[in-house]
């Protein structure tokens, strides 16, 4: 049978609500424009804007790598098989150096490479990063995972019993829920139930606490509830700073809940404001989506060279395939 057409219908996340909140040129660009860039027949604007749209840069790209490992960690203990955290930092540590090597090539442009990874922004803008901070990077994710295997999760994880295993980040295509209408993406890390018949929804960081974590282990918080159906006062959710080494427990109570529903309905109602149909997702013209007057922001965007705001750039812009 024929797959149904993919339609580009209305959502919300954590990362869709920070990128409305940075830029929205930037958001225009991410969530509507670059829609349909994989299919073979895209304008060639469009091509450009989704592979871009997919770019990392290395702060990211050292977080996705941890979660990864970490994630294959715990399906194996889930599994009952035995980890060796000297193979899982070997294992990693090639496929940064395989990552990088694509990335540096810029074959991201030709060839297809493993989800989630694409490339690095660094790499398309011809950034000039000295090796040492190339070396940091590895030694972020390589720290991260020490600290864990030294921490109380191994010895949590491996002594759930098959039923009290919930999620092990499920994946964006499947950890959503709807609240408010809205279908809401929400992928813990890890949860599972504890000895006393609680919910514990955790969320893996290898950078530093900052503002919007806590609302975003409450929308976990929801979606564990809802879709395992237990009521909210028995969900707690952690915040695990894995190379900080610190852990911070997230109060999951109606009042947190009340102000999480009322930034999550004060970010739609942002979002559906600047639509042109919202029935259809349909946005207004790109003029409704100023570019940010904050050029650190632009610094960081996989997007500045079709803004118009990208630096001198010595290297000449690779052929679109």
């Amino acid at each position: 049978m024929a797959r149904p057409p993919i339609t580009n219908d209305f959502s919300w996340s954590k990362s869709r609500h920070e990128k409305f909140s940075e830029c929205l040129r930037a958001y225009y660009l991410y969530y509507y424009r670059s829609w349909g860039g994989w299919e073979a027949e895209a304008a060639r604007d469009v091509r450009e804007l989704y592979v871009l749209k997919k770019l990392h840069n290395r702060y990211t790209w050292a977080g996705s790598i941890v979660h990864e490992a970490l994630k294959d960690v715990l399906l194996d203990w889930r599994a009952g098989r035995e980890v060796d955290p000297a193979k899982v930092e070997a294992r990693t540590h090639k496929l940064m150096q395989d990552d990088f090597r694509h990335s540096r090539s810029k074959a991201y442009w030709t060839q297809k490479y493993r989800k989630p990874f694409t490339g690095l922004a660094e790499h398309e803008y011809g950034e000039d990063i000295p090796n040492e901070s190339w070396k940091q990077n590895f030694e972020t994710v390589r720290s991260a995972l020490a600290w864990f295997f030294q921490s109380r999760w191994p010895g949590i994880a491996k002594g759930l019993k098959p039923a009290q295993w919930l999620e092990v980040d499920a994946g964006f295509d499947f950890a959503h829920f709807v609240l408010d209408g809205v279908k809401t993406f929400a992928i813990p890390d890890f949860a599972y139930v504890d000895t006393e018949g609680s919910v514990v929804v955790v969320d893996w960081k290898t950078g530093r606490s900052r503002e919007g974590y806590d609302e975003q282990v409450l929308g976990y918080a929801l979606y564990i509830a809802q879709r395992y159906r237990y009521p909210l006062e028995k969900v707690r959710a952690s915040l695990v700073y894995l190379n900080e080494g610190l852990e911070h427990d997230v109060t999951v109570d109606p009042s947190a809940m009340d102000s999480f529903r009322q930034h999550f309905a004060r970010s739609v109602e942002g979002m559906r404001s600047l639509l042109k149909d919202a029935a259809t997702n349909t946005p207004k013209e790109v003029e409704a989506f100023p570019q940010t007057g904050n050029l650190d922001a632009c610094a960081r965007c996989v997007f500045r060279r079709p803004c118009g705001r990208e630096p001198a750039v010595t290297q000449a812009r690779p052929r679109v395939a």
